[in-house]
C-alpha cells in the first residue's frame, strides 16, 4: 500500500468512462472514483477496482471500501496517485457519525492497494451508444466486468464467420468498430483483460436488430 491524496467530490453521471447514471445504481452503488492519469490511463483504466481506506484523520475509521474508476480527474496533479472519491464512498471511511466530518476534510492521505472487482452474480453489460445507428458502425460501453475490471482488447465476432473485427476504443469503456458489408448479427463478443490477459466470449450477446442507446445482457462474466 501507497500513500497518496484523496478528494471528495459528487461523481453522479458516470463521467468520462462513460457509464452515465448507472453508476449510482447496483453494483456500483455510488461506490464510484475518479482518478488521475496514473490511474485513469487514458480510459484503459476504466472499470478497474481500488481498495481505499484512511488513517491518519481523527474521523478515519481504518476501515476499507472499494471504489470502482468511473471518471478522470485531469487536474490532480499534487501526488503520483489521486483519487477523487464519491461523497458516499468518502462517508464510507468514517467512524460512525463521523461521515460529513470527515467529508468537511475535503483532502486527506489514504492508503490503497488495486484489487478484483466482484460484482457476484451480475453478468457483463453492452449499452449501446446513441450515436450507433449506422449498421456498418457499432459502439457500445462494457460494464460490470469481473475480476481485473479494465480490458485490453475487444472483438467482434459476426455470427455467420469464424473472422473477428477488432475493435478500438472510442473513449473509456465504450468501444467502436466498423462493420464490414455482409457481415451480420447476432454478434459475440470476445474480451480480454488487461492484468491477467484472461479472455471470455459473450456468445450472440448483440442482436442482429440492434439499436442505439440499449442495453444487451450477457450470460457470461470472469
Amino acid at each position: 500500500m501507497r500513500y497518496i491524496f484523496i478528494s471528495n467530490v459528487s461523481l453522479l453521471d458516470g463521467g468520462a468512462c462513460g457509464f452515465r447514471s448507472d453508476v449510482k445504481n447496483a453494483p456500483y452503488n455510488g461506490l464510484i472514483s475518479a482518478g488521475n492519469e496514473n490511474i485513469y490511463k487514458s480510459g484503459a483504466g476504466c472499470g478497474a477496482c481500488y481498495q481505499v481506506k484512511c488513517t491518519e484523520n481523527a474521523a478515519c475509521s481504518g476501515n476499507p471500501v472499494t471504489v470502482t474508476i468511473t471518471d478522470e480527474c485531469p487536474g490532480c496533479s499534487d501526488a503520483r496517485f489521486h483519487f477523487d472519491v464519491s461523497g458516499k464512498a468518502f462517508g464510507y471511511m468514517a467512524k460512525p457519525g463521523l461521515a460529513n466530518t470527515l467529508r468537511g476534510a475535503g483532502k486527506i492521505s489514504i492508503q490503497y492497494q488495486r484489487v478484483p472487482c466482484s460484482y457476484r452474480s451480475t453478468k457483463i453489460a453492452f449499452k449501446t451508444d446513441p450515436g450507433s445507428y449506422n449498421p456498418d458502425y457499432l459502439s457500445f460501453e462494457i460494464e460490470y466486468v469481473n475480476g481485473d475490471g479494465d480490458l485490453a482488447s475487444v472483438y467482434l465476432i459476426p455470427s455467420k464467420t469464424n473472422k473477428m473485427i477488432p475493435m478500438q476504443r472510442a473513449y473509456g469503456a465504450t468501444w467502436k468498430a466498423q462493420i464490414p458489408r455482409g457481415n451480420f448479427g447476432p454478434y459475440s463478443v470476445r474480451l480480454t483483460t488487461v492484468e491477467s490477459r484472461k479472455s471470455i466470449v459473450a456468445a450472440n450477446v448483440i442482436p442482429a436488430d440492434w439499436k442505439s442507446n440499449d442495453i444487451y445482457r450477457s450470460k457470461v462474466n470472469f
